[in-house]
């Protein structure tokens, strides 16, 4: 892909974003409420949307554009031997929905990012949001995939680039974390 083409379909998705409008405020709105209730923010992705979750939890812990209290958010991604210990004990798919289960308490929110939809681990990660009563948030691309029914907000890109998807995400957590930054002192 050539330089014009990729930021055309880059431009092109946060164009986009505008089509999905209702659906972003409601996520802020979910997000907010988890935490003002002082709950935590459970974020999971693999490849680059791994990268996506742990700067979403590390905006949140450390610190976005200003200084404020530390926010409760883990990726769940992070953890190198977490990982490969439940990946080799449980199967890779189940490497975030085996975290969900024993670090989530009762209204906390589980933040699921893949620009597919359809990785299997995404997918076992929401069924154990659903299974223990947590709301879930999805980011998503091209289409949504089988992750769009399981969150309880879903928000899919409307791009079929997996690049731009991703873009569109880091967009997404930093307004999250301009909205969460104007009401944390």
């Amino acid at each position: 892909m050539i330089f014009a083409d990729a930021l055309h379909a880059s431009l092109s998705a946060l164009k986009a974003l505008k089509t999905i409008r209702p659906q972003i405020d409601d996520a802020a709105a979910l997000i907010l409420d988890t935490l003002r209730h002082d709950k935590k923010l459970l974020i999971c992705g693999n490849g680059g949307s791994a990268a996506e979750a742990s700067h979403f939890a590390t905006e949140l812990v450390g610190r976005y554009q200003k200084t404020r209290a530390s926010l409760p958010a883990i990726s769940l991604s992070s953890d190198g031997s977490l990982l490969s210990c439940i990946g080799n004990d449980f199967g890779f798919e189940q490497v975030f929905a085996r975290q969900i289960a024993g670090l989530a308490r009762p209204g906390d929110l589980v933040v699921a990012i893949s620009s597919s939809g359809n990785s299997p681990n995404i997918l076992a990660a929401l069924h154990e949001a659903k299974t223990l009563g947590l709301s879930s948030l999805a980011l998503l691309g091209r289409g949504g995939g089988a992750a769009a029914p399981l969150a309880t907000c879903a928000l899919t890109i409307p791009s079929e680039s997996g690049a731009a998807c991703q873009e569109a995400h880091l967009f997404l957590i930093h307004y999250f974390c301009e909205l969460i930054d104007s009401v944390h002192a």
